[in-house]
């Protein structure tokens, strides 16, 4: 009998808020997160506004002040939405489990933060005033590790890094290692905090960037005619993987079923996604087929939607190569619209929003919609939230390098 992977634990911090519930409700609410920078005087960019996490407070979670000031923001996250994802799975690891207990939590760019401060110090006040923290503060993978540190998970541990595709990848890379019999939990997700002046700069020089300054919140508009860049936004997503009978044994709530996982690449630009939408188009069916459910069955699609020219005209393609004539019957949403572009974190934090949808029965909304695209004709639930049944959910994943992820939560029936 094939192994099942469940969910019982989720946890978020976002522009939104601080935890999942304030998250959705926001989400449902069609708010917006997007607002002015202020992590930094961004006077001199183009780009002024971003997805912000707005009072976090590291004393909240229970992380050591010492500690704190040892870790780059993007980590910070990544322990706080564990803190959160363990105890909303009621899950303890102790000496009895923990060998059996797995983190994959990714980044897509890591400490940039600590990266972009120390090099002001190397170069102002010499390189033997480099922090002796600088490393392991920088690397991607320290976030993974940190989790593991924190909450003694001793089973195998490891960082995705695949751009705007790592939360999804992180995901489905740690259901197959439940699915090998390797872990009986996997702690996934993914982490950043991008939000400092060589990153918006550097976004900014690719013309990535909305630069609505002047109406932050109606800066990031999926699908929309006039979109003119994404936002880009900080936060961290992290679910509670299990293989069903080991969350049953321990009378775990079990929030949906992880059932499909498709992984893809374009081989193409570096940047830009294939304008047919044919590797997209092919992780969506290959996680389909995996789910062993066919276009009909999917109720709900978490769009990539970034709020890009390229990129919705693409995955509006890619939507109908995978999903024949239900492309028109399905419901779609961008909650980038709402939160900004969380890079790293969004496939993770994306997937969390599935399964929100498969159990309030609420598709979130596609706000800022205004200007129809004639090459984005599908229904993008615009700009107010609606009821409905959702058994099976699809988040899509994107990122440069021509990387296509696809992972299918479904509705727990046992």
């Amino acid at each position: 009998m094939a192994t099942r992977v469940v969910v019982t634990g989720m946890g978020a911090i976002t522009p939104l808020g601080l935890d999942l519930e304030t998250t959705w409700n926001g989400l449902v609410e069609g708010k917006s997160g997007i607002g002015a920078i202020t992590l930094f005087d961004a006077s001199e960019h183009k780009t002024k506004i971003a997805g912000e996490v707005k009072n976090f407070n590291p004393d909240n979670y229970n992380i050591d002040r010492k500690d704190a000031r040892r870790m780059d923001r993007y980590a910070l996250f990544a322990l706080a939405a564990t803190k959160q994802a363990l105890e909303h799975s009621g899950l303890k690891i102790e000496d009895n489990n923990r060998n059996r207990v797995g983190v994959i939590v990714g980044s897509g760019i890591g400490g940039i933060g600590i990266l972009s401060d120390q090099f002001k110090v190397l170069h102002e006040k010499g390189p033997t005033r480099v922090s002796p923290f600088f490393i392991p503060m920088m690397i991607a993978n320290m976030a993974s590790g940190m989790v593991a540190i924190y909450y003694g998970a001793r089973g195998t541990n490891f960082c995705v890094v695949s751009a705007c595709s790592t939360g999804a990848h992180a995901i489905g890379e740690a259901g197959e290692i439940i699915k090998r019999g390797e872990a009986d939990v996997m702690i996934a997700g993914g982490s950043e905090a991008p939000i400092v002046p060589i990153s918006v700069a550097g976004f900014n020089s690719m013309t990535a960037l909305s630069r609505n300054n002047d109406e932050p919140q109606k800066a990031s508009r999926p699908f929309d005619a006039k979109r003119d860049g994404f936002v880009m936004a900080e936060g961290a997503g992290v679910l509670i993987l299990e293989e069903l009978e080991h969350a049953l044994q321990r009378g775990a709530t079990i929030y949906g079923e992880l059932t499909g996982y498709g992984s893809t690449d374009d081989a193409g630009d570096i940047v830009q996604p294939e304008e047919t939408g044919d590797g997209a188009a092919r992780a969506m069916t290959l996680a389909m087929e995996r789910a062993k459910i066919t276009p009909e069955q999917i109720d709900y699609i978490n769009a990539h939607g970034t709020s890009t020219q390229l990129n919705e005209k693409a995955e509006t393609a890619a939507i109908k190569r995978a999903m024949g004539k239900t492309a028109y019957e399905v419901s779609i949403s961008s909650t980038k619209s709402m939160t900004g572009h969380l890079l790293g974190a969004a496939g993770a934090f994306e997937a969390i929003v599935c399964l929100k949808a498969i159990n309030e029965g609420i598709i979130p909304p596609t706000i800022n919609y205004e200007f129809p695209d004639p090459n984005c004709d599908l229904d993008i639930t615009p700009n107010v939230a609606k009821k409905k049944p959702v058994r099976h959910a699809m988040s899509n994943s994107f990122g440069f390098g021509g990387h296509n992820v696809s992972v299918i939560l479904s509705k727990f029936e046992n």
